[in-house]
């Protein structure tokens, strides 16, 4: 018993530190849930724009619930998934409704639905089960391997097409609607569409800006208010799901509006966004924020868009450090991807952190890209050695894993021995100069497998979950599932004219 009481009032002191919570009742309702425990879920800009948005619609009550933050203890402790609102076991709700955003917390929603007492597979569901929807960011690349939990998925932006299923489940219907509404665009219903991508949906103007609706301090992002300064992405790199051509290019707010979202007990304010430092009014965003004696943060930072006023105001608004993303290990290979990022704009952003007296320049990489080589990774030491003369530089690395929805869709992993010979390469080509760090290789790979896989791959998800999560578990589960996906995409092309530069912007 001392164990339930623990793990309840964890949620009491949470849901006592936070502002903006809503409480309410109605005849249907929704447990919304983040398949990873609550610091991350909370910080979710997505997650609480929809639980904003299902408590404003009439007869409808929303709400939370997150995958534990010790799965062991609650199923020691005899406990079902709660909400937080209310701790009513997230079984008894009318419509579970998941946010995905990375293909690895797959787990997470099975072990949710595990502890909400419904069936993994919507395939052994019944009548009385709730019904199951997933959204989130990854439905934007290939949320197919969700395909065997969910009674349907919404695609892309879920602002105005979450909506539909619900009128469905107002009018007695759930499940038995899944065939009016596979026809509703923006929505994927594994059962009927099989393996089969679906268009993603766009929201309306109305919807924008998201912004928060909780603070709470308990989250990666502590007390931080999020809100949107633009939606999407004007640039076309080609391994990005979130290029110009996902999702009608870039959508921008007006300075007043951003402003107005925050609220006055907020202390910091966080803008994000796919290019958040691409708004043409980003500086009079920054001094708006920063004149009123808030800290400030930004989701992403493009080294060619920085100077001396922007690094001026994020210095004033609290930054240490300027994080920005290189991704590719030498110039030949971000002209092939088309990340217009050169050495110059690195270059200049590091004699900015020394002349804001900054901490630190951390600058994101992915190796194992198309076509890389050892000459590559070697153009990578020289110029970070170069970086680390100007300022202290740090790099994380991760694995070029091939996406869903864009131009590298379908090329195959590097393999994991070459993505950790490359790692080493670079590790003592750079002899300490420059602190590395680097995801795991073989997590990468996972994700490669899940991410241009289908429904099969959801299968060996649940396989490894129950066979314990680990990577042995996962490696065997895709053998069984017919082992890694072959790529089928042809070799990228380096653009070097004009035309062949347009049409990778198409």
């Amino acid at each position: 018993m001392s164990n339930r009481r623990t793990l309840l009032q964890q949620i009491d002191e949470r849901l006592a530190t936070e502002r903006g919570t809503i409480t309410k009742q109605a005849p249907l309702r929704v447990a919304l849930v983040y398949p990873s425990p609550y610091s991350v879920g909370m910080s979710s800009l997505g997650f609480q724009v929809m639980y904003r948005i299902l408590n404003a619609r009439e007869g409808v009550s929303c709400e939370r619930a997150f995958l534990p933050d010790d799965v062991e203890a609650w199923k020691v402790a005899r406990l079902p998934l709660l909400t937080y609102e209310s701790k009513q076991p997230v079984g008894s709700f009318d419509v579970i409704a998941f946010s995905l955003a990375y293909e690895l917390e797959l787990v997470g929603v099975c072990a949710c639905l595990e502890l909400a007492g419904v069936p993994v597979l919507a395939s052994q569901r019944g009548p009385r089960d709730p019904l199951v929807i997933i959204g989130g960011p990854l439905t934007f690349s290939n949320p197919i391997p969700a395909g065997p939990f969910a009674d349907l998925i919404i695609m892309g932006e879920g602002e105005e097409v979450i909506h539909a299923p619900l009128d469905a489940v107002e009018r007695g219907e759930g499940r038995e609607a899944l065939a009016e509404l596979a026809h509703v665009e923006g929505i994927y219903v594994p059962s009927i569409h099989g393996d089969v991508l679906r268009p993603v949906a766009k929201a309306g103007e109305a919807h924008l800006p998201a912004y928060s609706q909780i603070l709470t301090p308990h989250t990666e992002l502590s007390d931080m208010h999020l809100v949107e300064n633009e939606r999407g992405c004007s640039r076309a790199c080609t391994f990005c799901v979130m290029r110009r051509s996902t999702n009608g290019g870039m959508r921008l707010t007006a300075t007043e509006r951003i402003l107005d979202t925050v609220p006055e007990y907020a202390r910091k304010v966080g803008l994000v966004g796919a290019a958040v430092s691409d708004h043409p009014e980003l500086p009079a965003i920054l001094e708006g924020i920063v004149a009123s004696g808030r800290q400030v943060s930004l989701s992403s930072l493009r080294a060619d868009r920085l100077n001396d006023e922007v690094v001026g105001l994020l210095k004033a608004g609290g930054y240490q450090t300027i994080t920005v993303a290189s991704d590719g290990a030498s110039e030949r290979l971000r002209e092939m991807l088309v990340k217009r990022i050169r050495e110059k704009h690195l270059v200049r952003v590091a004699e900015l952190v020394r002349a804001h007296g900054l901490r630190q320049l951390k600058v994101y990489m992915m190796i194992g890209v198309p076509n890389e080589t050892d000459e590559d990774i070697d153009e990578l030491i020289r110029f970070s050695q170069e970086l680390s003369r100007i300022c202290s530089v740090a790099m994380g690395i991760a694995p070029f894993v091939a996406k869903r929805n864009t131009p590298l869709d379908g090329q195959g992993f590097a393999g994991i021995k070459v993505a950790e010979e490359r790692l080493k390469r670079l590790r003592k080509g750079l002899g300490g100069r420059v602190d590395l760090r680097s995801t795991s290789a073989r997590w990468a790979w996972v994700e490669y497998c899940i991410a241009q896989g289908g429904q099969r791959m959801g299968l060996a998800a649940m396989e490894a979950w129950r066979d314990g999560g680990g990577f042995s578990a996962w490696r065997r589960a895709i053998e069984r599932a017919g082992g890694e996906p072959q790529g089928a995409a042809p070799p990228p092309v380096i653009p070097r004219s004009r035309e062949e530069r347009l049409a990778l912007l198409r």
